[in-house]
């Protein structure tokens, strides 16, 4: 497979990974509605740049460290577990604070700068990602890319993963679905809540299992 080929079919599987539901989805769709469309944005870059953070440690060969040394890769899979059923519990405890349209869009919730943090740290907090990432390029990309892969792959794996996640933040933050959510916001938050929150103990209780 020459290089551009093998460019492609890596950014194709990105995608199909990138639209597989799980926390990070949850996170971008939930920012958007009860918050505001900018932080629902500011998630999806921070998204972005988790992406490009594998794709460097991928095209480094650092990720065959995490399949080689059992005992990071469990601790990395506990603290990645740990930290979303965290961020679920901030979730669940919100869930009966109104909200009104307005609050909605520039209330004290709103804040770009944090969720782009928020975005940031729940795409690092799963090491399967980076196990993920790892494994697609070590099928797919040469054994000896030439040197401008190196320089063109991170950005493209940016525009895969910001690009996706703003689909979603702009389509969940559409007055319709906003509307749907503030009438709803109690049982859609536990409902986010539990998944993240489950996602989150599956990576804790599986931490043992270290099979790529």
């Amino acid at each position: 497979m020459n290089p551009s080929t093998a460019i492609a079919a890596i950014l194709a599987a990105l995608l199909v990974g990138a639209m597989s539901p799980g926390p990070s989805f949850v996170i971008v769709a939930r920012n958007s509605i009860g918050l505001s469309r900018r932080d629902g944005l500011a998630t999806a870059l921070g998204m972005g740049f988790g992406g490009v953070f594998f794709s460097g440690i991928a095209l480094a060969g650092l990720y065959t460290l995490l399949a080689a040394v059992e005992w990071l890769y469990v601790g990395l899979k506990v603290a990645g577990g740990l930290y979303l059923v965290y961020i679920a519990s901030k979730i669940w405890r919100g869930a009966k604070t109104s909200l009104t349209v307005d609050a909605a869009s520039s209330g004290p919730g709103r804040n770009p700068r944090k969720s782009f943090w928020i975005g940031l740290s729940t795409q690092l907090s799963n090491p399967k990602t980076a196990i993920y990432y790892g494994s697609i390029f070590a099928a797919l990309l040469p054994q000896h890319p030439p040197t401008w892969c190196y320089f063109l792959l991170p950005p493209m794996v940016f525009a895969i993963e910001a690009g996706w996640y703003t689909v979603v933040a702009v389509g969940f933050s559409s007055r319709r679905p906003r509307e749907l959510y503030l009438r709803a916001k109690v049982w859609v938050d536990r409902i986010a809540a539990g998944a993240v929150g489950a996602l989150g103990l599956r990576l804790v209780f599986t931490a043992h299992k270290v099979g790529i």
